[in-house]
């Protein structure tokens, strides 16, 4: 299936694009300025959101249909914003050590294959007290009953998209990988409009430490 995901990806999220995950994107990204890695940048959803204060972007996705999508969108990016289009994987990132201010991550470290690794990566190659921001959907805490169908539904649901986990618990993770999230960004909400599956969702912004 991983041909057929890119092509109909927007069409699968439109709904909820329009319901919440653009106004949550606008509102996380306003603030990002800098250097900035956007890693599974997919078809494009954030580039109308980044604001005048980023000087350097560059996007990346393992999977070239989603970056042959990305490119036509790359005039909404503000101008003078020097921008590169990369091709790669969270889990070996292509830059050295330090190299970012800022790295984005927009529902993408449920279907990265190790979410550990990922984060590792993200974690090398922001500058010292740099930022993580992220929007992500995670496991059903506290809903028993979906958690339990997230369960279920998870190893058919990872082969049709593109290995997306329905159970991950990514703001723990993030801790784990040795950033301190900032409390009074994150955000747990259902994503309006999406499948019972995948609206529970974590936002916010975490600091390398």
């Amino acid at each position: 299936m991983a041909w057929l995901f890119p092509r109909v990806y927007d069409r699968l999220t439109a709904a909820t694009e329009e319901a919440c995950f653009q106004g949550w994107r606008a509102d996380l990204l306003a603030g990002v300025e800098g250097e900035v890695l956007e890693i599974g940048a997919g078809t494009g959803n954030n580039l109308a959101h980044y604001g005048p204060g980023v000087t350097r972007l560059v996007v990346t996705d393992p999977e070239q249909a989603m970056l042959d999508r990305l490119v036509p969108r790359l005039g909404r990016l503000p101008a003078g914003v020097d921008v590169a289009v990369r091709r790669a994987g969270a889990d070996e990132l292509p830059f050295p050590d330090d190299s970012f201010d800022v790295v984005v991550t927009t529902l993408v470290l449920c279907s990265v294959p190790d979410q550990p690794k990922a984060l590792a990566e993200v974690r090398r190659v922001l500058r010292p007290g740099g930022r993580l921001v992220f929007l992500e959907h995670v496991a059903a805490e506290g809903r028993p009953q979906r958690l339990a169908w997230q369960r279920r539904v998870e190893p058919v649901w990872k082969r049709v998209f593109a290995g997306c986990h329905l159970t991950r618990h990514t703001a723990e993770a993030i801790v784990d990988a040795g950033f301190t999230l900032d409390e009074g960004t994150v955000v747990r909400e259902s994503a309006r409009k999406a499948t019972p599956l995948i609206r529970p969702t974590v936002r916010g912004v975490a600091q390398k430490v």
